[in-house]
């Protein structure tokens, strides 16, 4: 086990991959010389040479074109988005080409194509810098789409992506780069690694299911430790809140989230993209389908708003945070909004 930020896990992930199968080619902007605008491809260009982790012109349809083209002759190529404004260039070759092509073929062609999107807010960024895209792309099919919060997710997620034969997205939340944690680098040779398409239970819980993804996973494992204190401390307005990180937005990993909602009863589902056609708005409506008869009370969904994102000084009032989601979890055992210790709502 070794100490790593996620940002670092990721590197050691892409450097274990190149090393584990010749066929493993990294493409994108700045990522060779460089080592990338957040340093997760640093010191691969120098280690495994240029033809092998390759800067590309500022042209994301053309990398995504050229990266279609090495899929078509085995390789298997790692695409690097820069930001996850800049993916809508190739939004065309992703949708109308990836994601289409082994089925076009009749299964003959396979895309083993791993697009990395570091996503989401809360770095102060400019415009395009802060987007979260991954409802687009959850509802292609023929595409997977997975995001990892944590460094030994990042690690193990990631080389399971790249070994996938199925093209995948996957998404990096770029504030918690910095996040550090332990990582088994040898898990993704083990049985017991978990699947990348499985959500896992990060805390348990018994009155309230909270699911989410990527950067708000470290915000619900605050939330459900507030909650926990209860209002003012108090033991007697505790609230148990079972926190699912989901991993895996297409296909999603329904069974774990069904078995939490049947036990609890009640369901809170967090997101930093828009409120509108978001992840969250399909989740409501087939955990409702699912689980009409085990809820006390309708789904409630904590989300970004439904604007442009805003200016890095506003982005705290965009993204949601702790007060929110305590408030929704308030909002489904029929409270009105309360006092958590640590959080005012």
């Amino acid at each position: 086990m070794a100490e790593m930020t996620l940002a670092k896990a990721l590197n050691a992930s892409l450097r274990r991959s190149l090393a584990h199968d010749d066929r493993v080619l990294i493409m994108g902007e700045d990522i060779g010389t460089l080592g990338g605008v957040f340093r997760v491809t640093d010191g691969l260009k120098k280690e495994f040479g240029g033809d092998r982790v390759m800067d590309m012109p500022l042209a994301e349809s053309g990398i995504l074109g050229m990266a279609v083209g090495l899929a078509f002759k085995g390789f298997r190529p790692v695409v690097e988005i820069q930001f996850d404004g800049f993916i809508y260039p190739a939004f065309d070759q992703i949708v109308t080409q990836v994601a289409k092509l082994h089925y076009r073929t009749r299964g003959n062609v396979r895309m083993p194509i791993t697009i990395r999107v570091p996503f989401g807010g809360g770095i102060g960024a400019v415009e395009h810098h802060s987007e979260s895209p991954e409802a687009y792309f959850a509802h292609t099919a023929g595409l997977r789409v997975v995001t990892c919060s944590t460094p030994q997710d990042a690690h193990a997620m990631l080389q399971q992506a790249i070994r996938c034969d199925d093209p995948v997205l996957f998404f990096e939340p770029k504030r918690r780069y910095w996040t550090k944690g332990e990582v088994d680098e040898d898990a993704i040779d083990r049985d017991d690694v978990l699947p990348m398409g499985s959500a896992r239970v990060v805390v348990p819980g018994t009155d309230v299911t909270l699911v989410t993804y990527g950067p708000l996973v470290a915000t619900a494992i605050d939330a459900a430790a507030a909650a926990a204190a209860g209002s003012g401390g108090g033991d007697a307005d505790a609230v148990s809140i079972e926190v699912i990180d989901l991993r895996s937005l297409a296909p999603v990993d329904v069974d774990t989230v069904v078995a939490s909602v049947a036990k609890t009863g009640r369901l809170v589902i967090a997101h930093e993209a828009q409120r509108t056609g978001g992840i969250g708005a399909d989740l409501a409506a087939e955990f409702t389908d699912r689980c009409f008869y085990h809820l006390e009370a309708a789904p409630q969904r904590v989300t970004g708003f439904d604007i442009p994102y805003p200016a890095s000084r506003h982005e705290e009032h965009f993204l949601p945070d702790l007060d929110r989601i305590l408030d929704a979890v308030d909002r489904t055992m029929g409270r009105r909004p309360a006092l958590y210790a640590g959080a005012v709502l």
